[in-house]
C-alpha cells in the first residue's frame, strides 16, 4: 500500500499478524469475484499482489472493481504469494500488479497503467493535463496529509510504545484538523475530489479519509467532508472493499470502531 515516499502501518499491521498465525499454517482462501482463482495462472493477462485491508491495496482494488477489469487476487495472507511479491519486489511492499510478466509497484502508477492498458468506463485521469494536475494534485494530498497524519499514533501503538503514542495521537490530531479544514473549502460545490466526476483522487481519498476518521473522527465543524466521506462509503466500488476487508478489523491496532 505505500505511495511515493508514504509509509503504510497497516502493511506492518498485516505482518505482524501474519508472523502470529504463520505457525498454524495461512490457508489461500480469499478469493474475490473478478479476483478468481485461475489454475493455469498463465492465461489470465493481469494478477494483483494485495492484502483487503491495506489502504494502498483498496486504493487500487477500487479502480479495478469500478472499471470491472479482470484479475488475480493474490492474496498476501497466503505465504506462497508472498514470496513470490518479494521475488519481483525485494522492499516487499504492496500492492503490486503483474501485467502479461511486467511488474507494476506503487498505487498510483498502478492506477495510471490500468487506465493506460485496460482502459474502463471511468478515465482516471483527465485529458486536459492542467485538469490532470490538479486530481494528481490532490492524489498526493490524500497520500501524504491525510494517510501519512494517521500513521503516526498507528505505527506507535503497533511498537507497543505508549509514551510515543500519546504524543503522535496529538500530532495526528492537529494534522488531521489542518487537513479536513483545507478540505473542507476545496471541496466546496463538488461531488466528488476533483469535480463531478470520479478520478484518481477518489481512489486516493477512500481509504485515506476511511481510516483517518478512525484515528481522529471529522467534526461537525467539516460538513462537507463528513459528506464527501459518506458518499465514498456509498460508492459501490469501495463499497465492496470495505466489506471485503471486514473480517481483518482486528489487525488495526488502535481497535477498529463499530461501524462502517
Amino acid at each position: 500500500m505505500p505511495a511515493t515516499n508514504v509509509r503504510d502501518p497497516l502493511r506492518f499491521a498485516i505482518a505482524a499478524r501474519r508472523q502470529e498465525l504463520a505457525k498454524g499454517g495461512l490457508p489461500n482462501h480469499y478469493f474475490r469475484p473478478n479476483a478468481r482463482r485461475n489454475t493455469y495462472r498463465c492465461f489470465m493477462s493481469l494478477t494483483l499482489y494485495s492484502h483487503p485491508f491495506s489502504s494502498y491495496c483498496q486504493k487500487v482494488l477500487v479502480a479495478l472493481y469500478e472499471n470491472d477489469v479482470e484479475f488475480e487476487y493474490r492474496t498476501l495472507e497466503d505465504p506462497s504469494a508472498m514470496a513470490e511479491l518479494k521475488a519481483r519486489w525485494p522492499f516487499a511492499r504492496f500492492p503490486l500488479l503483474v501485467d502479461d510478466e511486467r511488474t507494476i509497484v506503487e498505487s498510483t502508477i498502478i492506477i495510471e497503467h490500468l487506465m493506460l492498458k485496460h482502459g474502463g468506463r471511468v478515465r482516471w485521469l483527465p485529458e486536459d493535463p492542467v485538469a490532470a494536475l490538479e486530481v494528481r494534485f490532490l492524489d498526493r494530498f490524500f497520500d501524504n496529509d491525510v494517510m501519512a497524519a494517521m500513521s503516526k499514533p498507528v505505527f506507535a501503538a503497533l511498537k507497543q510504545d505508549e509514551a510515543r503514542k500519546d504524543e503522535a495521537m496529538v500530532e495526528a490530531r492537529r494534522a488531521l484538523d489542518l487537513a479536513y479544514g483545507w478540505l473542507e473549502q476545496r471541496l466546496a460545490g463538488r461531488t466528488w475530489a476533483a469535480g463531478e466526476n470520479l478520478s484518481l483522487a477518489d481512489c486516493a481519498a477512500a481509504p485515506s479519509l476511511f481510516y483517518a476518521d478512525w484515528v481522529h473522527a471529522i467534526a461537525d465543524a467539516y460538513p462537507t467532508v463528513r459528506a464527501y466521506r459518506s458518499r465514498l462509503l456509498a460508492w459501490p466500488a469501495f463499497a465492496r472493499a470495505v466489506d471485503e476487508a471486514r473480517s481483518f478489523r482486528h489487525y488495526f491496532p488502535l481497535g477498529a470502531p463499530d461501524r462502517d
